[in-house]
């Protein structure tokens, strides 16, 4: 890649700014001053930028705790999205949410700039669990269970088995489910199905990963190489370095 759209693409300006810092030798690339644009850069360069390093990583993967009231989108002119809680950099690597969570829905959201990846685990054919912690109305039991594990028709598709696991019963109870489809509101509308409205929903896991405690809600982290790791298994994929 070019020097200019490696910097362009790390976030630090505009296609002119950056030629321009180029110019006036302000860009160092393995330890060398650079004064052309269009030097390639090769691969995992090394490059300053007015002495100081930048992180050249092209592929990077988060994993954000969405909170209440955000979408789940790249940009929104009214609302705020899931990448105003990130820095801007991974804006500019074309880091995406990989599927989504309603806008009152919390908890482990994965972003990705490998898009092969973010298409893979999304896959029906993958079966990467999503696990989910749902406060409901009311008391479900065995039934719901059972139809849970059925298989639910919730009017234009019919959702895919899922293991329901009741964890609190009372006025208002909390129950976990694993799915590995993503359909549009799909939790609610299950529990909406069976009679058991949901009141709060909170994702806890996705595929290998799981939310850490320490992970407050509006933060994020990048993956640990264990998570990566576990991550492509999960997409069938090796790991892109």
């Amino acid at each position: 890649m070019r020097l200019d759209r490696y910097l362009v693409a790390l976030g630090e300006g505009s296609r002119t700014e950056v030629q321009d810092r180029i110019r006036r030798g302000q860009v160092c690339l393995q330890g060398h001053v650079m004064t052309r644009p269009e030097t390639e850069c090769g691969r995992n360069p090394e490059i300053t930028l007015e002495g100081r390093r930048l992180d050249t990583r092209l592929i990077r993967h988060v994993m954000l705790h969405k909170p209440e009231h955000v979408l789940t989108a790249a940009r929104d002119r009214k609302q705020k999205t899931v990448m105003d809680l990130l820095p801007g950099v991974y804006a500019s690597l074309g880091c995406m949410p990989v599927g989504r969570l309603d806008r009152d829905t919390t908890g482990l959201l994965l972003l990705t700039c490998d898009g092969e990846l973010n298409h893979r685990l999304l896959s029906p054919r993958r079966h990467v669990d999503k696990v989910y912690e749902a406060e409901v109305e009311g008391t479900p039991g065995a039934e719901e269970i059972r139809r849970f594990g059925e298989g639910l028709f919730l009017g234009d598709f019919t959702a895919a088995p899922a293991l329901l696991e009741i964890l609190e019963t009372g006025e208002h109870s909390l129950a976990r489910v694993t799915i590995h489809e993503g359909k549009f509101h799909q939790v609610r509308r299950m529990f909406e199905a069976v009679g058991h409205p949901v009141r709060r929903l909170h994702r806890s896991a996705f595929g290998p990963l799981i939310l850490p405690e320490d992970l407050l809600p509006g933060t994020f982290r990048e993956l640990t190489e264990t998570e990566e790791n576990a991550v492509y298994a999960a997409a069938g994929m090796e790991r892109k370095q």
